[in-house]
């Protein structure tokens, strides 16, 4: 099945590379005889449509003439449409040109922008405009009220997929859990929200989800109960399971048997094994992949515990994936001590290897524990690395599937491990940086730069000339977030930054960039002077400059940041949204806009 997989997937790589390849030849001859637009053949411009954004395509070729307005229409392009990184005078040409008259054809929607999504169903009903919907992503919901949207999502016949993030407490939110589980032909579910949910799965219907992700918490004595409602289920992650002492469980369903459940993936805080070994024995006896994620209880930490588990309830397990983060209370054994039974000849046969890391390096009774292997996960967190002897497993290894990469203590010079495929990097806050660039050197050793697309960098004392140095060497980056005491030399050194900046000023990409602490108006002037291309701004002010840096980000004399359109003051008071619609109206700053106040966050679009 796997190697079936990855054949598919090289076949995919190797259609689309002689296709780009066949398409640049073909471009390449274009060029060289000088020929019009329009004596390109359908098929070369069907080609380059699949590189562009619909809306994109919509304004450089929809008006052209009637053969090009054809050719998107034909094209099946419009009938998949993603709404992210946009303005508002941008988005309303977009909803009225393109999505409301295509509303019937389109069978995957996707909308990031929070205010995008409370206008396109300010009215629920509309959905049902989309008769051939098959996949709906939203992120970012406000709509506290947003259950009465689900009322109508009943009557898609050909929905199969639903992905919805909020970003504020919605009170309704066990009504839309049990919504979600009446829509009958859902295959995939996957919902992420802020608040604790309390629901116990009790009067919930059999549903068809066969793959459901919740990033959420969820009470583990919940869990059970949910089993019992997917019969059909095939893979289940749920980032955050917690057992609560003084809740009441309630009655627990009749166990069923869940024959296609081949996947599991989950995180837990303090749920103790026993229980957990309860669940495993009664739902997990044909899973083939278990990834688990422990904080704080040494008793995962049983090896032969484990081992009768896998031998007699889960005998076709393939991949066993462990991640344990905490401490060891028996004095008389050291955490080396405890996970050095994962090193018997039962492990070794399965090809099941672990290793670990202290997390302080005069603590050796706490550390991470985790497996090792070629297993497909997309996140890895690096902590300092300890004697070589006291470790288990320690070649060198190519973490190839890794996208994110998180550096949470000082790194070496000769590490064991490489990322060859990550695009997301964060620095964490115990990182420590010395002047003589060994941390970018041994960065460089460690993942390929030029490729990364998201830097974050927690670490409030990261020298401003360090950022400089990596921005130098990742041109593709896109999302940046730093601490504004990075800035705070800027103002007396100036001139010695500025030189600095040459290379990267027309060079950097960067679109969004999150500014964590109060900035400056000075600060703010650098950064747009710095990042002329943003387009989203998170940043924190207080109160009273809130209004200085307001109108000099959307002054229409200096249009500095001409290219904004989005803009997050957080840890702000509300009283602020009032304020900033005044100031707008007063200094006529903006013609069209929308503003809300979410999460202590005011968030203004425009």
């Amino acid at each position: 099945m796997q190697r079936t997989k990855r054949q598919e997937n090289d076949m995919v790589q190797i259609s689309n590379s002689n296709k780009k390849q066949k398409l640049e030849n073909q471009i390449t001859t274009i060029n060289s005889n000088k020929y019009c637009l329009e004596d390109l053949a359908n098929e070369i411009l069907y080609e380059i449509f699949e590189y562009l954004d619909v809306y994109d395509i919509y304004k450089g070729f929809y008006n052209l003439n009637n053969r090009f307005q054809n050719l998107a229409i034909n094209s099946n392009i419009l009938t998949k449409i993603n709404i992210s990184t946009i303005s508002k005078s941008n988005f309303e040409d977009y909803y009225y040109n393109i999505l409301i008259p295509n509303q019937s054809q389109i069978n995957f929607l996707r909308l990031s922008n929070p205010f995008v999504v409370k206008i396109i169903f300010s009215q629920p009903h509309l959905i049902l405009n989309f008769i051939r919907l098959q996949t709906i992503i939203l992120d970012n919901v406000l709509d506290r009220n947003f259950h009465k949207f689900f009322d109508y999502l009943l009557y898609l016949t050909t929905l199969h997929a639903i992905t919805i993030s909020f970003v504020q407490h919605i009170s309704s939110l066990d009504i839309i859990f049990s919504q979600i589980f009446r829509l009958s032909t859902l295959k995939y579910c996957k919902i992420e929200y802020q608040q604790f949910l309390l629901i116990d799965f009790i009067n919930y219907e059999s549903s068809s989800i066969e793959y459901l992700i919740i990033n959420g918490h969820l009470l583990f004595s919940a869990l059970h109960n949910l089993l019992c409602c997917l019969p059909k289920l095939q893979h289940l992650s749920i980032n955050y399971l917690d057992k609560i002492d003084y809740y009441e469980e309630s009655n627990k369903l009749s166990s069923i048997q869940l024959k296609y459940l081949k996947h599991v993936s989950l995180k837990f805080d303090h749920v103790p094994f026993d229980e957990f070994e309860k669940i495993i024995k009664e739902f997990f006896r044909h899973i083939q992949i278990l990834r688990l994620t422990i904080v704080y209880d040494e008793t995962y930490l049983d090896a032969k515990r484990w081992q009768q588990l896998i031998l007699f309830h889960m005998s076709y397990l393939r991949i066993f994936y462990i991640n344990h983060q905490g401490n060891v209370s028996n004095n008389n054994l050291t955490y080396h001590d405890i996970i050095n039974q994962f090193n018997s000849s039962f492990w070794n046969e399965n090809k099941w290897f672990f290793t670990y890391q202290h997390q302080w390096k005069y603590r050796i009774d706490t550390g991470i524990f985790y497996s090792t292997g070629p297993y497909r996960r997309k996140y890895y967190m690096y902590y300092m690395e300890i004697d070589e002897k006291l470790g288990l497993h320690h070649q060198r290894e190519n973490f190839k599937s890794v996208k994110h990469l998180y550096i949470e203590h000082k790194t070496k010079s000769n590490c064991r491990n490489y990322f060859s495929n990550v695009n997301q990097l964060t620095i964490g806050y115990d990182v420590e940086i010395l002047d003589d660039n060994s941390f970018i050197t041994n960065l460089k050793c460690m993942i390929p730069l030029k490729q990364l697309t998201k830097l974050v960098i927690n670490i409030r004392r990261f020298p401003f000339e360090e950022i400089i140095k990596l921005l130098c060497l990742t041109p593709n980056l896109h999302t940046l977030k730093f601490d504004e005491y990075s800035l705070q030399e800027i103002n007396s050194n100036f001139t010695k930054y500025n030189i600095l900046l040459q290379d990267i000023l027309k060079k950097n990409k960067i679109e969004n960039l999150v500014l964590t602490g109060r900035c400056s108006l000075n600060q703010i002037r650098f950064i747009i002077y710095v990042f002329s291309k943003l387009k989203y701004l998170k940043i924190e002010i207080t109160g009273r400059k809130i209004s200085s840096i307001v109108q000099y980000l959307l002054s229409k004399t200096h249009n500095q940041a001409q290219h904004l359109f989005y803009l997050c003051i957080s840890c702000t008071e509300e009283v602020y949204l009032e304020k900033i619609k005044d100031l707008i109206k007063l200094k006529n700053l903006l013609d069209s806009y929308s503003i809300e106040y979410i999460n202590y966050s005011l968030h203004l679009w425009w």
